[in-house]
Order: C-alpha cells, then sequence, then structure tokens
C-alpha cells in the first residue's frame, strides 16, 4: 500500500472530516511558513488525529531546545527536516526523542542528490524528495522532473521515501502507475485559496487507493 501524507494541516474541523479517510501521516508545519501552526495550535490538532496515523513535525534546522519544548508536549511520531541539520544530529534526534527522522531533500541534478543521499542513508528512516526552491522549504506546489525518480530509487534501495512536489489529486495517478514510489507527500496540491479543501483530500486519497487495490 502506497503511504500517504497529508501535509500543512491547520484546521480541527478539515482533521475531524478526515479522520475515517486511509491516510497514514499527517504533517504539521513549525517552520516558518503560511501553513506554520504555533505550539497551542499544534496541541490542539494533535488530539484530532486518530491512532492509526503518524503524526509529522516538519523543521527547518531546529534547535535540541526548540525540539525538547515542543516535544514536551505535542506527541509526534515523525520528525521531517528540511534544512541543513548534520547526519549525526538526524540520527542523535532519532534516539533522543524516540521518533522517525526523515529527511527532505530538494531534487536539483542528480549529482546533487547522489551526494546528499550517500551522507544520510543509514542515519534517517526515510527521505523525502521535493522540488528545489532558492527560498522555500516545500509547498512549492510545483513539481521536479520525474524522469529523475528510478536514478533515485536506485540510489536509496530499500529506505522508505515519500514523492512531493506539485502532486494533485488529477496527476497522483500518473506517477503511481509510472514508478510506484513508497509514499505520496501533497500539501498545496488539496487546497483551494490557500486553505485545505475536505473534498480535494478525499479526491486524492481515493486515487491513491483505487491505484493500489488494482496493482
Amino acid at each position: 500500500m502506497t503511504k500517504i501524507k497529508i501535509c500543512g494541516l491547520q484546521s480541527v474541523e478539515v482533521l475531524k472530516s478526515i479522520q475515517a479517510l486511509p491516510i497514514d501521516l499527517i504533517g504539521f508545519v513549525f517552520a516558518a511558513s503560511r501553513r506554520q501552526v504555533t505550539l497551542k495550535q499544534a496541541r490542539m490538532l494533535v488530539r484530532e488525529v486518530p491512532s492509526s496515523m503518524g503524526k509529522v513535525g516538519v523543521f527547518v534546522n531546529p534547535t535540541r531546545d526548540e525540539l525538547d519544548a515542543i516535544l514536551a508536549e505535542v506527541p509526534l511520531t515523525h520528525l521531517q527536516l528540511h534544512g541543513q541539520e548534520a547526519p549525526a544530529f538526524c540520527a542523535e534526534l532519532s534516539c533522543r526523542y524516540r521518533v522517525k527522522v526523515i529527511k527532505a531533500l530538494p531534487v536539483k541534478n542528480l549529482s546533487e542528490l547522489e551526494a546528499d543521499i550517500s551522507r544520510y542513508k543509514g542515519t534517517v528512516d526515510g527521505f523525502l524528495f521535493d522540488t528545489f526552491h532558492p527560498s522555500q522549504s516545500g509547498g512549492t506546489g510545483r513539481r521536479f522532473s520525474w524522469d529523475l525518480i528510478p536514478q533515485i530509487q536506485f540510489l536509496i534501495g530499500e529506505t522508505p521515501y515519500w514523492i512531493a512536489g506539485g502532486l494533485n489529486p488529477e496527476n497522483v495517478g500518473d506517477l503511481l502507475r509510472m514508478y510506484r514510489p513508497y509514499g505520496v507527500d501533497v500539501s498545496s496540491g488539496v487546497e483551494t485559496n490557500g486553505s485545505k479543501d475536505i473534498h480535494k483530500i478525499a479526491q486524492f486519497v481515493e486515487k491513491v487507493r483505487m491505484h493500489d487495490a488494482t496493482n
């Protein structure tokens, strides 16, 4: 089964409406972003996440003090790191907080990806591959070149990974048919006017699960 991650949730109402959907991970953005949540918001939001869904905190170069404060009050199951966090730091966080660590890597070119994967492979629990943007860490709504996915799959071996960047209910089926990734991550692709759209989330999940049922 393809792992589904819905990222950038900010609304209790939306979370309540999607509780019954077969979603694997829900992402909350703590890094500076228009989708950023405060500690108070995060505490309220995680209460609405069923135990069957993982709770992912999205960060960019977090400090230990920042993570200590958040994880003391928000029971995250995963940390997704979008900055220049060192491999040793990533490995430390996994042990320190007993969470899984996903390292997000921007897709620019194969040579840089190969170097980055080599650095982090074996020290993180998974990778997320997203479209490169010079000033934005994810949520761009833009696809990267899917032609690179076979090389990515070869480089990471058995490590779990998610494809992000420009996915939506209309194109996720194409991605799954062509490359069968371990998981898919969506944020802006299930929004309307900058806010999460319950119907688009349901459509996205339905497209993924329809593919799973027939393959």
